[in-house]
């Protein structure tokens, strides 16, 4: 390791490695500190443990490491959906990506709810197109309702879905359009990865590798000469005497306390551990935790709501062949009542698959197959993201009562559904439910505002802002509190949109890369 690198990053996801990607294409040393390992092997190995019964956790998540607890009035189950190792989440996400609209940055302005971004659409736009190159984003410019885009998606859109064109007849009739969605795989070869091959396991596992995760910028990271360190989980960021400046990020490998010296610090380990970490690092000079002049940090934690309604219909409809969705409706996202954004999603993976459906069975050999014939293959379903505004009460703090591995609060999540975002959930309900009877299906289960959970988009928690009385970082992701330690990733959304984050994570990362290249 270097003595005092240039760049020292907590977090292997998407935002750390194309940070330390770009940060060591322009020539500064980078380090980067990852909690958890490296996840080698065969992907098709962890594809057949997920299928089969007994597999066991396809990413090892769980245990004291990852412990947690929940004190809001909904239960936030944390665990359910997140990775530790190089990679991030990312080796498990559904894999779609799109922009926000231009009223996401504007909210307080234009609806008088939420918070202004201090950057705009404009500001984001030429990293939005080169974040969509740097994840292979496949993608028609067939979206009426999208903002505007300045050059075509990098890889061609995958085809419409079996179901998407059952679908479609009911929407025509009804005036809801239809369109492609953005998916981070390839549609055919990209960046030294194949096309999707169809295995249909992307949540929890793409075998064949056509799906992005932060690896491969990790990969080119360490090519370019960025010392990745896993199994290294950081344990506090201590600062100079004077409590200005980060001087060492203080983490523990194979039992032993090291400490990564650099310039500048970035953390970029995800909604909940980033604030978790901050709070962690509180001194004399700063009781409160780093960054923490606000008192925000970790305050304003914001999620996606999910909205469903799914049944039968008398046909065929080919279900869990296709394990990401291919089209959506944006059509309903800027309507002013309610303010709440909401994104339609056309669900490809609706019911049971035949593995789930025999496992589940009592029986097997030819009554087995004969349930499958006449059970299996007529699901169809609905889905909806739904914003979530901030609120100052939803947070994430510390919990000394409960600690990790090594002896640290874990992270406590206080989260809690307000009416005007149950409100927006019925009306996705409604939407979908007309949907469904127009193609006469008999509906069987409904994901309303009392049943709803988390898309798992982690959000907010180290809001930016122009007022370092009103947020934690400034419009380049730099600390108001510290010159040289710097935020990546969704914990700096000021509002949550309805749109998957992953995209606006990795523009507004390769903004602050350009900002810290030239800090440097």
């Amino acid at each position: 390791m270097s003595d005092v690198a240039d760049v020292c990053v907590v977090g292997a996801g998407p935002a750390g490695g194309i940070l330390a990607a770009r940060l060591a294409e322009r020539g500064h040393d980078v380090v980067v500190l990852e909690a958890g390992p490296r996840f080698d092997g065969d992907r098709r190995e962890r594809m057949e443990n997920h299928v089969r019964p007994g597999g066991g956790s396809v990413w090892e998540m769980g245990g004291d490491r990852d412990a947690y607890t929940s004190a809001g009035s909904k239960y936030y189950p944390l665990n359910a959906a997140r990775v530790k190792g190089v990679g991030g989440s990312t080796l498990h996400w559904q894999g779609m990506v799109m922009r926000l609209h231009e009223r996401d940055f504007e909210m307080r302005t234009r609806h008088g709810v939420g918070a202004d971004w201090p950057v705009d659409y404009e500001d984001l736009r030429p990293y939005y197109a080169a974040a969509e190159r740097e994840l292979g984003v496949a993608g028609a410019d067939d979206n009426p309702y999208a903002p505007p885009r300045e050059e075509p998606y990098p890889l061609p859109a995958f085809p419409p879905s079996y179901s998407d064109s059952i679908f479609a007849e009911a929407c025509e009739r009804l005036g809801i359009d239809m369109h492609s969605v953005g998916n981070a795989r390839n549609s055919e070869p990209y960046d030294g990865a194949s096309a999707c091959v169809g295995y249909g396991t992307c949540k929890p596992v793409c075998p064949s590798g056509a799906k992005y995760t932060a690896e491969r910028h990790v990969d080119a990271a360490e090519t370019a000469g960025v010392r990745v360190v896993d199994r290294a989980p950081v344990q506090r960021l201590v600062h100079d005497d004077a409590g200005d400046e980060i001087e060492a990020a203080v983490y523990v490998r194979e039992g032993e306390t090291r400490r990564q010296a650099a310039r500048q610090f970035v953390v970029a380990c995800g909604g909940v551990e980033t604030p978790r970490l901050l709070l962690l690092s509180a001194s004399p000079q700063h009781p409160d935790g780093l960054a923490n002049s606000s008192g925000l940090v970790g305050r304003y934690f914001m999620d996606h709501l999910f909205a469903g309604v799914g049944g039968r219909v008398d046909r065929r409809t080919r279900q869990n062949h296709v394990g990401f969705n291919t089209s959506e409706c944006h059509g309903f996202y800027d309507d002013a009542d309610p303010v709440e954004g909401m994104k339609l999603e056309f669900l490809n993976y609706a019911g049971p698959s035949p593995v789930s459906m025999a496992l589940d069975s009592e029986t097997w050999g030819d009554d087995l197959l004969e349930t499958l014939r006449e059970s299996y293959g007529t699901h169809l379903a609905v889905g909806a993201l739904v914003e979530q505004f901030p609120r100052e009460e939803n947070h994430v703090a510390l919990d000394a009562s409960t600690t990790d591995d090594h002896g640290n609060p874990v992270p406590e999540l206080h989260w809690s559904l307000d009416d005007r975002t149950a409100a927006a959930i019925e009306r996705a309900n409604e939407i979908q439910r007309r949907i469904l009877s127009e193609l006469d299906a008999e509906v069987d289960w409904v994901v309303g505002p009392e049943e709803t959970g988390p898309a798992f988009h982690h959000m907010g928690t180290t809001r930016m802002g122009t007022d370092p009385a009103e947020s934690v970082v400034d419009a380049d992701c730099r600390t108001h509190d510290h010159g040289n330690l710097w935020v990546a990733g969704s914990s700096v959304f000021p509002t949550s949109g309805a749109m998957n984050p992953t995209l606006t994570i990795a523009a507004l990362t390769l903004r602050l890369a350009e900002r810290l290249d030239a800090e440097l």
